[in-house]
């Protein structure tokens, strides 16, 4: 006897992908708000805190980036795939400026840093929601 299960929706985002993407947007999101606390606070201590929150977005963020590789395989790709990996490797790239960015002087630092910041959030959560987001309809379980 055989049982057949329909899965109507199938996601496109496996788990250690999502988590991936998750821990980098993150991350990113954290060396942002430790930006703003830099910037009311004159505080270096904080561009500190942004510098090393970036360094570690960029390490998740690459190894998201080998799974949305991975995600435009013929047998995983998605209508987003391509869309999402172009958006997670903006990401990384501009994250990249910014944590060179960051590690200038902290009065130097600022306020490039902070734009930067806010582009990398926005990239990666955009990123996030695309590699996350998309649903492929009919799959097998």
């Amino acid at each position: 006897m055989s049982a057949s299960i329909h899965r109507p929706y199938v996601t496109s985002c496996p788990p250690l992908h999502a988590v991936l993407l998750g821990g980098a947007a993150t991350l990113f999101l954290a060396a942002l708000l430790s930006d703003i606390a830099y910037t009311r606070s004159y505080e270096i201590q904080w561009n500190n805190f942004a510098s090393w929150l970036i360094a570690g977005g960029l390490v998740v963020a690459g190894a998201a980036l080998v799974c949305a590789i991975l995600g435009l395989l013929p047998a995983r790709r998605t209508r987003h795939s391509l869309l999402h990996f172009v958006l997670l490797l903006v990401a990384w790239i501009v994250g990249l400026l910014n944590a060179l960015w960051h590690a200038r002087d902290a009065w130097a630092s600022m306020p490039g840093g902070l734009v930067l910041s806010v582009i990398t959030v926005l990239l990666a959560c955009a990123a996030t929601w695309l590699g996350c987001g998309a649903v492929r309809t009919g799959g097998a379980p």
